[in-house]
């Protein structure tokens, strides 16, 4: 099965300033995303950028990269620019990898694109697994999500759902899901996503795959097991990151 993969980088982080050059080890974040991408079997893999300096480094360490806009509200415009820009045909399979997920399970990429290829009643397919801490569970950084019985999503929150109206304060059984920051889509509805109008429910949770749900598509979750490793939102999250490549 043949896919891309296209990685979202912006230095304008609020949290972390200058995130994609993040130093880990020696090698900038945005590469370490790409290198673990590649991993994936994926046919090719490249960088979305809106600086030239992530141009740069992509290019010293023999990453692909193209030069986006740096006006994008969400990442998905930024990708829908850089299908234009590539010239990635409309049947094509497109995986966006997070550029602040140095850690993302390759084979975990390689799942996202073949969900989608199996689920002709959606648009788009992403990834979530259990979460087992509870600090976890109610921490805004983490996003959750809720599925519907054919295992699409119905909504994704950066507050704790599902609520317990109860307030237990045990983990919730069967356990809550964390959203991995991946997504699948044929490149043809990826071109499409800027023409649809924002979601005011985007706007407020940060979340552009609300955009998806709010015009009644539908997006496909393939639930693991494994934990997809931690993403990089904060200067701690970078720090535990670090300490894993000494």
């Amino acid at each position: 099965m043949s896919f891309v993969v296209l990685i979202p980088a912006r230095m304008a982080s609020s949290r972390l300033p200058d995130k994609p050059l993040a130093d880990i080890a020696g090698v900038p974040m945005v590469v370490r995303v790409a290198r673990r991408a590649a991993e994936s079997g994926a046919a090719r893999v490249v960088v979305a950028a809106d600086d030239v300096r992530i141009l740069q480094a992509c290019s010293q360490h023999g990453v692909e990269a193209v030069l986006t806009r740096s006006d994008h509200v969400s990442g998905s415009d930024r990708l829908a620019e850089a299908c234009a820009l590539l010239d990635i045909g409309g049947d094509a399979m497109v995986v966006n990898v997070q550029g602040d997920e140095p850690l993302i399970d390759p084979q975990l990429v390689a799942q996202c694109a073949q969900l989608l290829r199996q689920r002709d009643d959606c648009v788009m397919s992403t990834a979530a697994h259990p979460i087992v801490e509870r600090a976890d569970f109610l921490n805004p950084n983490i996003v959750k999500v809720v599925l519907d019985a054919q295992s699409r999503a119905l909504y994704f929150s950066r507050a704790p759902i599902p609520f317990q109206r109860d307030g237990a304060s045990a983990l919730l059984q069967p356990p809550a899901l964390r959203h991995v920051g991946l997504y699948g889509y044929r490149a043809g509805f990826l071109r499409r996503f800027p023409q649809l109008s924002a979601a005011a429910l985007e706007l407020t949770e940060a979340l552009e795959q609300l955009r998806v749900l709010w015009h009644g598509h539908h997006i496909a979750v393939q639930v693991s097991t494994l934990a997809a490793g931690i993403g990089v939102d904060t200067p701690d999250d970078l720090r535990r990151v670090r300490a894993l490549f000494v």
